[in-house]
């Protein structure tokens, strides 16, 4: 964690990425995201939805020890320094969220009941527990929605650029789950839309000292994530990377999986079928909500994924 200023608790790979991007000087980041730049002509948008575990000074950390905040709980250890490697690398633009996922999940519907999470993993969330409507608008108005307007905005910025973007969307997951050791080295996540996942899972499966999972450890398919809104309901080919955390708990290990996936997305590039307005559905089902009103966030049910 690091131990300096106002990033005091914030993982150091965040805290190095958010002092040279923001430069309000306050103690709240300039905005809930970071922004890199990239290529106009970029085929790729990455995004990481639970890139910091940043809490605002006035809600006390939620009410946990630190130790809690440097957990998979708070944010996606390794995910920030993977995205920004692999933005650098396919000259991408990146939006990344600038605080935890315990505060507000940005990859839940706003009507999600696991958007704010009482408990997580055992631990109790004190400043969660006794959260209502009120203060779940505040957050989604000062949090959810200015990243997810971000996001739009970036791919607005690509459509009228004349490209239609592929969106790729990197998480990490624990080695170890409720006791039980996790075998995969890279999960690839997709719903009903192919153009990404399958051809990235026969790339990595090349490699035969590596184990993919094909929708493990998660599902793809949560009504009102991040990729449903941004991906399904726009017709965006799209992708979601879970990596395993102990492979890129350093910064040598974030390079080395930015490099093999950027080695995969410059050839997958060069599909027209990635950079085509298509729309696939979703394995949700007749249950799904109706992307025309996305924005508003109606939500999914809670089913699909854990920690």
């Amino acid at each position: 964690m690091a131990q300096t200023g106002r990033w005091r608790y914030v993982s150091a790979e965040m805290a190095s990425i958010c002092e040279s991007e923001d430069e309000s000087g306050g103690e709240t980041p300039a905005a809930p995201f970071v922004h890199i730049e990239g290529d106009p002509a970029a085929g790729f948008i990455v995004l990481c939805d639970h890139a910091s575990n940043w809490i605002p000074e006035e809600l006390r950390d939620l009410g946990l020890p630190h130790a809690e905040l440097s957990r998979h709980i708070a944010y996606d250890p390794g995910a920030a320094a993977v995205t920004r490697a692999l933005a650098e690398r396919i000259a991408a633009p990146a939006v990344m969220s600038t605080f935890s996922r315990l505060l507000i999940d940005p990859n839940r519907g706003e009507n999600d009941p696991t958007l704010v999470m009482r408990l997580s993993d055992g631990a109790v969330v004190p400043g969660n527990a006794r959260i209502d409507d009120v203060e779940k608008r505040k957050r989604v108005a000062r949090f959810h929605k200015p990243y997810h307007d971000a996001i739009d905005a970036e791919i607005d910025r690509r459509m009228a650029y004349g490209q239609v973007p592929g969106l790729v969307s990197i998480h990490s997951f624990t080695p170890v789950w409720r006791g039980r050791a996790r075998p995969w080295h890279i999960g690839i996540l997709w719903d009903a839309d192919p153009r990404l996942a399958v051809p990235m899972i026969a790339a990595l499966s090349s490699d035969t000292k590596l184990i993919v999972g094909d929708n493990e450890p998660y599902s793809g398919a949560l009504a009102c994530d991040t990729l449903y809104r941004h991906g399904t309901c726009r017709g965006l080919a799209h992708v979601l990377i879970e990596l395993r955390q102990d492979l890129i708990a350093d910064q040598e290990g974030a390079e080395e999986w930015a490099e093999r996936l950027s080695a995969i997305l410059t050839e997958l590039d060069r599909l027209q079928e990635v950079h085509e307005i298509c729309h696939h559905g979703s394995r949700i089902g007749p249950g799904a909500p109706i992307c025309a009103e996305r924005i508003s966030g109606i939500g999914g049910d809670g089913n699909g994924r854990d920690q």
